[in-house]
Order: C-alpha cells, then structure tokens, then sequence
C-alpha cells in the first residue's frame, strides 16, 4: 500500500474519528438554551470557509483525485508525522470537549447558567479546541499529497481563527469579566508558554 494511500485513509479515519468526538456533545448541547449568541452571516461564512478547508476540498481529493495538477508522491515519513498530528488532534479535541461538558458550543453561544471553564486543559490554553483544529490542519497537510487539498485545512481554519478568536475572547469578558480577565492573564491562547 502506498503512503499516499495510507495519508488518504488515516485523512478519513481523522474526518470520522472528529465526528464520533463531536456527535454527542452537539446532540446534547441542542437541548440547552442559548441565552446570548453572535451566530450570524459573518460567523456562517467563516465556518463555512473552514468547512471548505478541513472537509470539502479534501474529501473532493480523497474521492476523485482533484485537483490532480497538485497531487506529489509523499514520503512514508511525512505519512507517519501526519498520523502522529492525528492522534494529537485528536486527543486534544476529546479532552476540550471533555473539559467543556454542558458548557460545549459550536459557535459563539453563551448558554443558560454558563460557566466559565477553566479545569482540565482549560488549566493552561484558554483555546484549546483551536489548537486540535490547527493540529488537524497540519496533519491534513501531511497526510494529503496534493498542495491545494492538503493546504486547504490551514488555510480554511485559519481564516475562521483569525477572524473569530477576537469576538470570542471579547464576548468571554463581556459575560464573565474580572474572572476571564483573571484566566485570560494566566493562560496561554493556544501553546502554553509559547502564545
């Protein structure tokens, strides 16, 4: 089996293992009340350029082989660091979720009786759900020998980052003030230490 084979599954494996970490703390967060939102035009267009990045160009990839002008032969190391990204990833997208219980959104959502979160990985990065999409993005980019599909993760999340993390952190201060501003001063944003 080819590395570039192995990359095109262990992709799928990471889409499905994401889902599976995901589907009951979303089935669970839709029965609780949003009391304060930011959802709008702006955020759909960001998650859906982030959807594009992390899901549609690279599933277009792994199912048809487009765009082929940038497909390469990776090497099996490259394959191998991808598959270690992956399981970072996900270990890092099961504890956020983990962390975060009944207090989970997939947008900028303030709930009923929200709680600022600050146990568990929440100790030390104040995104750490961000990290393990970063983490995925790189390892997209591994696993997936093509320069558009591969790229297409950092390039897709990182726009939804870039343009969200700071409407985020503000609604955070705005509901929970001296606290977030107290957690926000002695955590990282997403490398503890590091930034």
């Amino acid at each position: 089996m080819s590395a570039a084979l192995v990359g095109k599954i262990l992709w799928v494996a990471m889409v499905v293992g994401w889902y599976a970490i995901r589907y009951p703390f979303e089935r669970r967060a839709k029965r609780r009340r949003v009391e304060r939102t930011r959802r709008g035009r702006a955020e759909t267009i960001r998650m859906l350029i982030s959807l594009s990045g992390l899901g549609i160009l690279p599933g277009l990839f792994v199912a048809t082989g487009f765009p082929w002008f940038a497909t390469y032969a990776p090497s099996p190391v490259q394959t191998a660091l991808g598959l270690a990204l992956m399981v970072v990833a996900l270990v890092l997208f099961r504890l956020t979720h983990k962390a975060l219980g009944k207090m989970w959104s997939v947008s900028l959502d303030i709930r009923e009786k929200h709680e600022l979160v600050t146990r568990g990985i929440y100790r030390h990065v104040r995104h750490p759900m961000y990290t393990a999409f970063w983490t995925m993005a790189l390892a997209q980019a591994l696993l997936l020998p093509n320069f558009v599909a591969g790229l297409a993760g950092l390039a897709g999340f990182g726009t939804l980052y870039f343009l969200r993390v700071g409407p985020e952190e503000a609604m955070m201060e705005e509901t929970f003030g001296d606290a977030w501003r107290d957690y926000r001063r002695r955590t990282a944003r997403l490398i503890p230490g590091i930034y």
